[in-house]
C-alpha cells in the first residue's frame, strides 16, 4: 500500500468517525452528509479512482462555507471551549466555529485528493506512446 492510499484510507475512517459524532447536532443531516460525502471521495482516491473535479468543487464549496462561519476571535473560542470543559453545545457560536473548522479540514483534505487525482490523470497522459509511424 502506497503512503497516499494509507493516508486516505485513515482519512476515510476520521471522516466515517466525524459523522458518527454528528449524530446528536440539531442539523446532523448536513453534517453527516458533508463528512459522509467527503469519506467516499477518501476511499475512492485510496482506490485509485479520481473524481478530481468532483473533489475539486468540495474542497472549494468547503472552503467557502468554512470561512463564512470562522469565528471572530478563536482565542475566545478555545477558551469558552477550554472553561466548559466538556463538548456540549453552550452557544451558537461555539458551533459555528466547530463546524467550520470541520469544512476547512474537509476543505484540506479534498483539496490533496484533488491534487492526487489531477497528478496521477497527467502521469497517466504523458505515459501513452504514440502509434508507430506518428511523431
Amino acid at each position: 500500500m502506497r503512503l497516499s492510499q494509507f493516508f486516505f484510507s485513515i482519512w476515510s475512517l476520521l471522516f466515517i468517525l466525524f459523522a458518527y459524532w454528528q449524530g446528536n447536532d440539531p442539523d446532523a443531516v448536513i453534517w453527516v452528509a458533508a463528512y459522509a460525502i467527503a469519506a467516499i471521495l477518501c476511499v475512492l482516491t485510496a482506490m485509485r479512482k479520481y473524481f478530481t473535479w468532483l473533489t475539486a468543487l468540495v474542497a472549494l464549496v468547503s472552503f467557502v462555507l468554512g470561512v463564512y462561519f470562522f469565528p471572530s476571535s478563536v482565542s475566545e473560542w478555545v477558551l469558552q471551549e477550554w472553561q466548559q470543559k466538556d463538548l456540549s453545545m453552550k452557544t451558537l457560536d461555539m458551533e459555528k466555529a466547530r463546524e467550520s473548522f470541520g469544512l476547512l479540514i474537509i476543505s484540506v483534505i479534498m483539496t490533496l485528493a484533488a491534487l492526487t487525482g489531477f497528478r496521477k490523470k497527467r502521469s497517466r497522459k504523458d505515459d501513452v506512446k504514440p502509434f508507430a509511424g506518428q511523431n
